[in-house]
């Protein structure tokens, strides 16, 4: 498990960190609200080479990206507002993680019996305003 610290104004740096470590497409983001998981993942996405970067997906639960050819990149899923697991797999969970793009999960704890096997799990703290603490941990059976 890798740890590191940073500041809200290295996103972008750490975003770059992040990508060099992980081993898996499917990055399951844990943290309280506010921590820092939506601007992470955008900052990543940019990182990717998305066209767009958009917003979090909270309302619609989940985001696709594109790179600057057209070509399916990323999906972002915000799980908070699910009620339970099967509110994931009505809309095409499964589906949306049989395909060879990366996927961001916000609140994977949310649907913790429908997580792949094979994920990076990264954790957030908040240590104040502007800090944070980042673990990253490569999850394979």
């Amino acid at each position: 498990m890798k740890h590191t610290f940073f500041t809200l104004t290295q996103n972008q740096k750490t975003a770059k960190e992040i990508l060099d470590c992980v081993s898996s497409k499917t990055l399951a983001f844990h943290g309280p609200m506010g921590s820092g998981k939506t601007t992470l993942i955008k900052a990543i996405i940019k990182e990717l080479g998305a066209s767009d970067t958009g917003n979090s997906p909270s309302f619609g639960i989940v985001n696709e990206y594109h790179d600057d050819s057209g070509a399916l990149l990323a999906y972002h899923f915000d799980f908070y507002r699910l009620e339970d697991e099967t509110e994931a797999l009505d809309l095409g969970l499964e589906d949306y993680l049989d395909q060879d793009v990366w996927i961001f999960m916000e609140w994977p704890e949310k649907i913790a019996s429908l997580l792949p096997v094979e994920k990076t799990v990264i954790q957030l703290e908040i240590l104040d305003k502007n800090t944070r603490k980042l673990a990253i941990r490569n999850d394979f059976p």
